[in-house]
């Protein structure tokens, strides 16, 4: 491919989706984030609703909550079949040109087909505290159990499917610190780079 896909993995409450969608504003392309969810769902046949509480996390059940949970399918598969939907999904979105893809795993999905410039964003706990209540409020738990179940979540899921360490600045081509550099500062980066 002749066009450059800009991957961005990121923290919990590190801003990384809103740098994503203002490098794409910026640069004039498409930027795919819960976008995608739409599409996943199309392709796998879910609904929305299933594949947004399934985003971005595997499900570490033993034989006993399995099945007093009810299910009337088996998790693993279901998770794997989920997988291989969005693999196609953002394979396709990189194939019609230039664009910003958040999350998902898309900087391994696409390293060895695509041009890519895979970016990780991240700060520190108390600013991603701190942002998180200011983007999505208040809520039973404290923002740091938030981030924490989030980064847990995403972690867990991009270790299975990719088999790296998430966060591994050796896995991406940039690392930002978004509370340090400020997001201003990130996307100038990013678009410059790009």
């Amino acid at each position: 491919m002749n066009h450059r896909i800009i991957t961005i993995s990121r923290q919990f409450g590190s801003g990384g989706r809103t740098i994503g969608k203002e490098v794409a504003l910026k640069l004039g392309i498409p930027c795919y984030d819960h976008e995608l969810i739409e599409m996943f769902a199309k392709e796998s046949g879910f609904s929305e609703e299933y594949i947004k509480s399934s985003s971005e996390q595997t499900k570490r059940q033993g034989l006993l909550s399995s099945i007093l949970a009810d299910r009337t399918y088996d998790t693993h598969i279901t998770e794997d079949f989920l997988w291989e939907a969005q693999k196609k999904v953002i394979m396709d979105v990189a194939k019609k040109g230039p664009c910003v893809i958040v999350g998902r795993c898309a900087d391994f999905i696409l390293e060895n087909d695509f041009d890519c410039l895979s970016v990780y964003i991240h700060a520190d706990k108390s600013s991603r505290a701190k942002r998180i209540v200011e983007v999505y409020g208040e809520r039973k738990d404290t923002p740091e159990k938030r981030i924490s179940d989030k980064d847990k979540a995403r972690k867990a899921y991009y270790q299975k499917y990719t088999k790296r360490v998430w966060g591994n600045a050796e896995d991406f081509d940039i690392s930002l610190d978004s509370h340090k550099l400020g997001f201003d500062t990130c996307i100038k980066i990013i678009t410059e780079l790009y």
